[in-house]
């Protein structure tokens, strides 16, 4: 017995309810009479009941018994990602020489291999400082900048955290003494080596980076300096623009010197030594001006 022959067998005494259902009709049309009287739990006993072998639908050759269509709808295609503009690589080469290696660096066109046309490198001297430097750092990521810090033995010492953070940051990290003696040219090739080498190892240990350009105090260089330069695997560098921000002759002078740098220059400014509030606000100014000539810094 199926779940609608429950409902269509009624108590033969109560003539008025078999009148008024007809379930006892056998014929379709009273079925579903009496199944809409009954409500939606009817329709689906239709439904079901009408699928069986003894149907009365089923029974009746040529009727086939209705069923809903089974709609697919089309899955909606994902929005495709925008595929980025290719940026250039960066000038990143293993291994760097100079064209003339017993004289100081002061254009990146000097280096072998030389980088890409349109490019400056930003060096940045006397730290690391725990005022000036987080600054100098924050500025430098605001715009994509990759620099080269030259940084003294002492103020690594002093400040291993802020060293950490130069390195982790991408920028290269570069020897500039242990003490940054004044007449630097003037030191013996022994007190030479200790200023040198201590800040070597002060540096490799703290950052991890080991050192591989030197630049000497105030640029004094004497072919003593860059012999023991070379002692060490490094190359001299010096520099092509200064604006004496050291010497704090306003945010624009600074600019301005900075601003007119040409392709190949290498930029000197400083994070310590001093209040540097000048180079921090003359480098935000000098950094979107230098992009929007087209041209791109690079760190050694």
């Amino acid at each position: 017995m199926t779940y609608c022959d429950h409902f269509a067998r009624v108590d033969p005494i109560d003539t008025d309810s078999v009148a008024v259902v007809g379930v006892v009709d056998s014929s379709v049309a009273s079925r579903r009479k009496a199944l809409w009287l009954m409500g939606a739990a009817g329709f689906a006993c239709l439904a079901a009941d009408s699928t069986g072998s003894n149907s009365p639908l089923s029974a009746r050759p040529g009727t086939v018994a209705r069923t809903r269509p089974v709609v697919h709808r089309p899955r909606p295609k994902p929005t495709p990602k925008p595929t980025p503009t290719p940026r250039p690589a960066p000038w990143t080469p293993t291994r760097l020489t100079a064209l003339k290696p017993k004289e100081p660096i002061r254009d990146l066109k000097e280096l072998v291999p030389p980088p890409p046309e349109q490019t400056i490198a930003l060096t940045i001297d006397d730290g690391p400082h725990p005022e000036w430097t987080p600054k100098v750092l924050d500025l430098l990521a605001e715009h994509q900048v990759r620099a080269t810090f030259f940084i003294i033995g002492a103020q690594v010492k002093e400040f291993p955290q802020l060293t950490q953070r130069i390195a982790a940051a991408g920028h290269q990290i570069c020897n500039h003494t242990m003490t940054h003696p004044l007449s630097f040219d003037d030191l013996s090739k022994k007190e030479l080596r200790k200023e040198i080498g201590e800040a070597h190892d002060r540096i490799a240990q703290v950052s991890g980076v080991v050192p591989v350009f030197f630049r000497a105090p105030g640029g004094a260089w004497s072919p003593a300096v860059v012999d023991v330069v070379a002692e060490h695997g490094m190359l001299p560098i010096d520099w092509a623009v200064d604006p004496r921000d050291w010497a704090r002759p306003g945010v624009g002078s600074i600019r301005k010197t900075l601003t007119a740098s040409e392709s190949g220059n290498i930029l000197l400014v400083h994070d310590g030594g001093g209040d540097r509030s000048q180079t921090v606000k003359a480098l935000k100014g000098a950094i979107p001006k230098l992009k929007k000539r087209g041209l791109s810094f690079v760190a050694l």
